[in-house]
């Protein structure tokens, strides 16, 4: 079992390396942004309280992330390993994580922190909303998230890196380039 997480910035490239990585590797993966999407488009309780906070620019709180990320990997028993994708957010929640695998004789093994400037994190997500439309990409939520993420998110960084786990990657350049880093970084521990 191969358990990694991938950290980054929003529009950092999470979700394009963690497909590669996912084909490479074949490995479940559980991105807490596609699960509260999810809960949003079917008009779940839990996705109307998601939208609403995913408007604002708020995280939604711990306790409901954590009980769906335990429930996805719970319904996938028979898994080689999880890519975590968006999650920890925050230290309690990589807590949480670690203490849920410790209990299923697991771990994480890796985490992968995208480095991505500013900068380029506002070009990639003013290209991804004229693609997709996601409302978490509008201007002023992007203003806030980055935010979000720089005052909260990076603090879970120490964390994996007291433990040994956080290798940072360049993730400015060609697509394969990057991916190819991953895999070294990858290989390396299995």
């Amino acid at each position: 079992m191969f358990n990694l997480v991938i950290f980054g910035p929003p529009g950092a490239g999470k979700g394009t390396q963690s497909a590669k990585i996912i084909e490479q590797y074949n490995l479940a993966h559980i991105s807490t942004g596609d699960m509260f999407r999810m809960h949003i488009t079917n008009e779940t309780e839990l996705g109307k309280k998601v939208k609403q906070l995913l408007a604002d620019g708020l995280l939604v709180p711990d306790e409901v992330t954590i009980n769906m990320l335990e429930e996805e990997v719970n319904a996938n028993p028979d898994a080689t390993g999880f890519i975590f994708d968006g999650f920890p957010r925050t230290v309690p929640q990589a807590e949480a994580l670690d203490n849920f695998l410790e209990g299923k004789g697991q771990q994480i093994d890796l985490v992968l922190q995208l480095d991505v400037t500013e900068e380029e994190i506002k070009k990639r997500i003013a290209e991804r909303q004229k693609i997709s439309g996601r409302a978490d990409d509008s201007a002023d939520k992007l203003i806030k998230r980055i935010d979000e993420y720089f005052q909260k998110t990076v603090l879970v960084l120490p964390f994996y890196e007291e433990q040994g786990k956080l290798v940072k990657v360049t993730g400015i350049g060609e697509i394969e380039s990057i991916f190819s880093d991953i895999c070294s970084e990858i290989d390396a521990r299995l």
